[in-house]
């Protein structure tokens, strides 16, 4: 057995979990998710407790055994309290700025970066003088948190020598020496 997949999910307090044409629909007080189910797995809901099954030993199913109760269990997690990602600019002149869900960042390139934010995702952005500018993403859903996060964090990856670039809150970079004379 998965040791991932053959855990049970526990469904929270307020939220609503129903299984239509292999598909998981998700529901709760931040929004709805649906997962479709992989061939190969079952899913039994029973006393606000969540089961996943595999048909076969096959590496496949093993592998969607444990990806599925993973997806599941990110579900429930983000539609009753969801998820965030801090990112922070390192870097002399790197600003951050929004308006509504239209992401501006200053990362020392010839032109501004306009990024368009999903209306799923929440954006802040933190500027205080003295400190390094903060953006500040949260969703119900945690692949578009990540991969938005993922994105932001491209346009200006850390470096390794001085630790410039876009870095996760709490990341810590792996730092090489310079040039030695």
């Amino acid at each position: 057995m998965s040791r991932i997949g053959k855990n049970p999910v526990s469904i929270s307090q307020g939220v609503d979990v129903s299984i239509k044409d292999n598909v998981v629909i998700v529901k709760g007080k931040l929004g709805e998710l649906s997962q479709p189910i992989s061939k190969g797995i079952t899913v039994k809901i029973e006393d606000g407790i969540i089961t996943l099954d595999r048909v076969s030993e096959i590496k496949d199913h093993k592998a969607q055994h444990g990806l599925m109760r993973a997806l599941i269990s990110n579900m429930i997690e983000g539609v009753s309290k969801g998820f965030t990602k801090d990112l922070e600019l390192v870097g002399v002149g790197y600003r951050a700025s929004n308006q509504g869900q239209k992401l501006d960042l200053a990362l020392g390139f010839s032109h501004n970066i306009v990024l368009e934010i999903a209306p799923e995702v929440k954006i802040e952005t933190v500027s205080q003088k003295g400190k390094n500018p903060i953006i500040k993403l949260s969703s119900f859903d945690k692949q578009l948190v990540g991969q938005i996060a993922a994105k932001i964090r491209s346009f200006r990856a850390p470096e390794p020598y001085k630790g410039k670039g876009v870095k996760f809150v709490g990341e810590i970079l792996r730092r090489k020496a310079g040039k030695s004379a």
